[in-house]
This record gives C-alpha cells, structure tokens and sequence, in this order.
C-alpha cells in the first residue's frame, strides 16, 4: 500500500492501494499497469479484477489483485506517496484507510492469495 502525502487535496494523509484515474482510451486493465509501472516500478501481469466495497457512490473503483509482477516496489512518485508498505491482516485495523468500506474485501484478499515477484 502507498501512503498519500499529507498535502495531497483528496484523501490525504491516508493509506491506499496503488492506482490512479483511467485515461481517455484506456481499459480498467491497461491503467492498473500504467499506474503500477508510473508510481512504483513495477511491471505487472495478469491483473484480476476483485470487487472491492466503496463508501462514496460518485466513485468509479476497478480494483485488481496481482499476484505476479517484475522488479521490486519503490515510491517512484514522491509528489503522491510519502511512503510504500507491505501489511498483514492484523496490521490493517491500526491504519487510516482512504476507504475503510474495502476494509473486510482487503482482509479477504490477503487471507486468500500469496503475492510475489515472478
């Protein structure tokens, strides 16, 4: 997870999953790597799309879980994240969350898969 600066003009001083707003043209898909690749260096494969409860309904969210990708993770986008962090289930209920809604749907994902470099 990345952690939004605390001067950002949404959702600030929050955790949040990597990510970002679709491009004219663009898939779902193919901005979930764009945006894994601009903001920390990684190229992912075969993104699946998992659903994900969101609090606002003006908000559009396509969440994936990777489970494959090369390179290692780095803040790669220091205007947007003051820092990037890997948390177990029982780190989760101690952070303030963008959208604490996908709380239970982000506790499943980890319970469920095993991330890693390919």
């Amino acid at each position: 997870m990345v952690h939004r600066r605390p001067d950002r003009p949404w959702y600030a001083d929050c955790w949040d999953l990597v990510g970002g707003h679709i491009e004219p043209g663009e898939t779902a898909e193919q901005a979930v790597i764009r945006e894994c690749q601009e903001e920390i260096v990684v190229r992912i494969h075969e993104p699946r799309r998992v659903p994900m409860a969101v609090s606002d309904p003006g908000i559009e969210m396509h969440t994936f879980l990777v489970e494959r990708w090369d390179g290692e993770p780095v803040n790669a986008a220091p205007e947007e994240h003051d820092q990037l962090a890997w948390f177990g289930v029982a780190d989760l209920s101690g952070l303030v969350l963008a959208d604490a809604a996908g709380l239970p749907d982000l506790i499943r994902l980890i319970e469920g898969s095993t991330p890693g470099p390919t």
